[in-house]
């Protein structure tokens, strides 16, 4: 028995040398077809990552023949089978806009966007990718109305652009919470959340946006010298009413009324101040 599976290791390693061997000898020395024919058989078996290094080389050969429509797809779904999906997402683009009339067109720009989603990273990182595959998703969603993979196509966009609405959302809360150390970070946030609620309406984010943004004009405003508050006062008010407008029965409602109060009073302290400037400066002048 033992000698039984001495040979068949035996036999399988000998048929894995001949197999590399000749991979590498079609692969140096082969010709086009050769290769072609190969690369394709390769693909076929799975080996992926052997079959692209052979695409690459007869692309050139191949390139304005009929071949190379197959080439195309079987170079965008090596490279997304392999988990390259940013380089899988190009090729497929580019097969989708090259190839207008081919069967697999469809397939093609679904999973460019797919290959954009599955290499867009955490809401933190670097949103290129995400900005692809949620562009790729709308254009597939307009083009193919009527697919299959519309219910697919869609959840997929949603998840997306959840995502980049989080990064914004973030990115304004941390202009709120470093403007003690910073005050000119108290108008970033401020503009941060007027810029993702105007981005995203109907935002996951909007009702938590828009406490955060009342949060941060009314501590701009216990920031700023009495010269200045009136003004950012009036911003802050008008935070507080669109936040009690859109949610009047909000988590935040009592916090926010604790806010306006303020606000209220030292609005009036504020207007109390200027008129007894103002009379200051009238008896001053007579």
């Amino acid at each position: 028995m033992q000698k039984i599976k001495n040979l068949a290791y035996l036999l399988m390693f000998s048929l894995l040398l001949f197999s590399c061997g000749e991979y590498q000898k079609v692969l140096n020395k082969g010709t086009a077809e050769e290769q072609y024919k190969m690369a394709v058989k390769l693909y076929e078996s799975k080996d992926f990552s052997k079959a692209m290094r052979l695409f690459e080389k007869i692309t050139p050969t191949y390139r304005g023949k009929p071949q190379m429509e197959r080439i195309q797809f079987m170079v965008a779904q090596s490279n997304f089978n392999e988990k390259n999906y940013t380089t899988a997402g190009y090729y497929f683009d580019r097969f989708a806009k090259n190839y207008p009339k081919s069967s697999k067109k469809e397939e093609a720009a679904f999973l460019s966007a797919y290959g954009y989603k599955l290499a867009s990273p955490v809401f933190s990182k670097d949103p290129t990718d995400t900005n692809k595959a949620l562009a790729s998703f709308q254009s597939f969603i307009n083009t193919y109305p009527d697919s299959e993979k519309i219910p697919e196509a869609n959840k997929h966009y949603k998840e997306l652009r959840y995502k980049l609405q989080k990064k914004s959302f973030e990115i304004a809360k941390t202009y709120y919470r470093t403007a003690d150390y910073d005050l000119r970070n108290y108008k970033a946030a401020i503009q941060a959340f007027d810029n993702l609620l105007s981005d995203y309406l109907g935002s996951e984010f909007k009702e938590e946006a828009l406490y955060y943004r009342l949060k941060a004009a009314h501590d701009f405003v216990l920031k700023s010298t009495d010269r200045r508050r009136q003004e950012r006062i009036k911003d802050a008010i008008e935070a507080y009413e669109k936040l009690e407008r859109n949610f009047p029965e909000s988590q935040f409602m009592e916090d926010s009324n604790i806010m306006l109060a303020t606000l209220q009073a030292e609005d009036k302290r504020v207007e109390e101040l200027i008129a007894k400037q103002k009379k200051t400066v009238s008896l001053q002048k007579k």
